[in-house]
């Protein structure tokens, strides 16, 4: 498989089992447009079929981020929102999520935005110490109330609104705190501990973690529905002036006016 904006082992660093997808788009944050999402779609449909894979890990090239959401650069000439192939990014939260095999994210840096929320998605997840993760949708004109709310079965309802009211940005040892993430490792040890973990997982029964992943997914699958009808909302919301602003306002570098969309009609 020929990938231009990922990149897809599927014997990671010579460990037979275990399949790594890496977003190789360093130089904008790993942040994904829509060429990004159709290829990690046909990467992690592939490993997800391909009974010779049992575990996936997910991470961004380099050591900065991970993943910082959707490209806002990657909006077609003339159009007010992202283009078709960015309308498929839940498919990649439904690959992730009912995989029939364990999904690791590997956090190497910044989680943002849509980043955090495929940690959010992902059966476990490895971060470095210098890792930062929380949501910016709401500052730049965007949601995601889909499996993006679900991290509040996650963390909990209140950490999970804070998230997603403030926008903040939050330590790799706070997210591990939360529960957010399972481990926190030194940035030259992630892949070592990543890869420790990918061969526990090698040495368990197949059949037995994909009824457990399963099992554990019985309550949150109802989310995939609620997800989609939360990206259609979304989709239309991008065609307003209110997502405008959010969207200008951050490649302007300036602060987003929000003003006259309180404002009662």
């Amino acid at each position: 498989m020929a990938f231009e904006d990922i990149v897809y082992d599927k014997s990671w660093d010579g460990i037979e089992g275990a399949a790594r997808v890496m977003i190789n788009r360093p130089k904008v944050y790993n942040s994904f447009r829509g060429k990004t999402v159709t290829e990690l779609i046909e990467a992690l449909t592939d490993a997800g079929l391909d009974d010779s894979i049992g575990v996936i890990v997910i991470t961004g090239a380099g050591s900065k981020a991970f993943c910082t959401g959707g490209d806002a650069g990657d909006v077609p000439e003339g159009q007010a929102g992202y283009g078709d192939e960015m309308k498929r990014g839940a498919e990649i939260h439904r690959l992730i999520r009912f995989a029939p095999k364990p999904v690791i994210a590997m956090v190497n840096g910044y989680a943002i935005g849509g980043g955090n929320v495929f940690v959010t998605v992902s059966d476990l997840a490895i971060a470095s110490e210098t890792a930062k993760l929380g949501q910016a949708g709401p500052k730049v004109g965007s949601f995601d109330a889909g499996f993006g709310c679900h991290l509040a079965k996650v963390v909990g309802e209140k950490r999970a609104r804070e998230v997603w009211f403030l926008c903040r940005q939050y330590t790799a040892q706070q997210a591990y705190e939360w529960g957010l993430v399972n481990a926190v490792v030194p940035p030259d040890k992630l892949e070592e501990e990543t890869k420790k973990w990918c061969k526990e997982i090698l040495g368990c029964s197949p059949t037995a973690l994909k009824y457990l992943k399963s099992s554990f997914n019985i309550h949150s699958g109802a989310t995939y529905d609620v997800e989609t009808f939360a990206f259609n909302s979304v989709w239309q919301f991008f065609e307003s002036e209110e997502a405008k602003e959010g969207r200008s306002s951050y490649l302007e570098k300036r602060p987003p006016d929000w003003s006259k969309f309180r404002k009662k009609t």
